[in-house]
């Protein structure tokens, strides 16, 4: 999307001087057409402008409602992976060697990568790294499956299997909903026309009903600015911008060093 490519600092000016703008369009408009006619209504006016800015509200509040709560759900994979690595880091010493000091190994460089990837808040890197990560994963399965047909029925080797494709799976999801998932160019879309035509209605209302320019126009400005940025912020692929903290993985991280 185009938003990606704009820096939400300067996406928050921008807002500020589209608000101000569509405002200033919409009250001359509006004195254009109260110096022609005085039969245009004050209540009529006030009603549809009204209108248009609680379907504005409306529309911030439901897109912040998924930006808000996508962010929470990422904070929740970060505990559930981080239980994940730590239940399979402590199963893998039911490995016989050297694969349990290989899987060992593998799990510490796994959390390191990720830490420090998240840490440098570069997405292009993230982007780059998704090919080691899986690499990686590919390699702990591996040596499980050696080690699940060396003993077809031990559940030891069950167990471990299974906080492998628990590590997999969330780390798809964490992908899924911190990189992929955005919020769709039709509700930015349907935003950003409301945010304008309810400043436009704002504006002709002040200029038919005979009224100056508020001085705190610009507040309202800054307000709306404000919200629309926040959500561009949380929308953010990789986070970067809203970081979620990964404190769970640097304590697993904590509890992988030392001997094997």
């Amino acid at each position: 999307m185009i938003i990606d490519f704009v820096p939400v600092w300067l996406l928050f000016f921008l807002m500020v001087g589209v608000v101000l703008l569509s405002s200033e369009i919409g009250y001359r408009l509006g004195q254009k057409i109260w110096g022609k006619s005085q039969a245009e209504r004050e209540s009529p006016a006030s009603a549809i402008s009204g209108s248009i800015l609680g379907l504005q509200a409306f529309m911030l509040a439901f897109t912040f409602g998924i930006v808000s709560d996508r962010y929470e759900t990422k904070k929740s994979l970060v505990r559930e992976e981080s239980s994940a690595i730590r239940t399979a880091w402590h199963r893998a010493d039911f490995l016989s060697e050297p694969d349990r000091t290989a899987s060992k190994n593998l799990l510490r460089e796994y959390v390191d990568r990720r830490v420090t990837l998240v840490a440098s808040g570069d997405l292009d890197a993230i982007t780059r790294s998704q090919g080691e990560i899986l690499t990686k994963q590919r390699q702990l399965w591996e040596m499980a499956v050696v080690n699940g047909r060396a003993d077809m029925n031990s559940d030891i080797g069950a167990l471990y299997v299974e906080s492998l494709n628990e590590i997999s799976n969330l780390h798809a999801k964490r992908v899924g909903i911190g990189m992929q998932a955005r919020i769709p160019t039709a509700i930015w879309a349907v935003l950003m026309s409301l945010l304008i035509l309810g400043m436009i209605s704002l504006g002709y209302y002040t200029a038919i009903a005979d009224s100056r320019r508020s001085r705190v126009s610009p507040v309202l400005a800054v307000a709306f600015s404000l919200v629309i940025a926040l959500i561009a912020a949380l929308d953010h692929p990789g986070g970067s911008l809203m970081p979620v903290s990964q404190q769970p993985l640097v304590n697993v991280k904590s509890e992988m060093t030392g001997p094997n």
